[in-house]
């Protein structure tokens, strides 16, 4: 029966120490620097696959593990199928109990339901802004230099190469010669 940690942070410039240190009783730990948005993380799915039955998984808070209530409760199902308990150190939740099981279901709804509305007071604001006319969002990129890169395409230049010369995206290129191809 092994204690396994899962430290995670969202950038690069963040660092994992307070994290590690708090989970140093483990037997193993997991570590990423990956934004929790992504539903792709490695080091996750690598913790998943290497728990067995009667391991315990220990996080320091709960959105170090998941990114939403529905992806919570999914790790623990999938962690409960294995017989794997899982353990939230900021909380003192332990699913081995259902009063823990509970308890995380219920804290992981309520995390969502803020989550939900920091986004519609960040929504209103943004509105609010743009009607002042103090919002104009973030400037384009690659449509100011439509007209170099239609000059390139007509010249030859291949996609690739006018994306590493004017730091454009390749979707953006595509994009620029699309509307050109539905306008004309």
């Amino acid at each position: 029966m092994a204690i396994v940690g899962y430290a995670r942070v969202s950038t690069v410039g963040q660092k994992l120490d307070a994290q590690i240190e708090a989970l140093e009783a483990c037997d193993k730990i997991f570590m990423e620097k990956e934004s929790g948005a992504k539903s792709e993380r490695k080091e996750l799915e690598r913790l998943l696959e290497f728990v067995r039955e009667g391991d315990t998984v220990k996080v320091t808070k709960l959105c170090r593990l998941a990114r939403n209530t529905k992806h919570l409760l999914e790790i623990v199902d999938y962690l409960d199928e294995k017989k794997v308990s899982l353990q939230v150190l900021n909380l003192g939740i332990d699913t081995s109990s259902p009063t823990g099981r509970l308890m995380l279901t219920m804290i992981g709804a309520v995390a969502a339901f803020e989550r939900e509305l920091l986004l519609e007071r960040q929504a209103e604001g943004i509105a609010l802004a743009k009607t002042k006319g103090k919002y104009k969002g973030r400037k384009p990129t690659a449509m100011v230099k439509h007209g170099l890169v239609m000059q390139l395409l007509d010249d030859g230049v291949g996609k690739k190469e006018i994306s590493r010369k004017l730091g454009v995206s390749l979707s953006s290129i595509y994009r620029i010669k699309n509307t050109v191809n539905k306008v004309a």
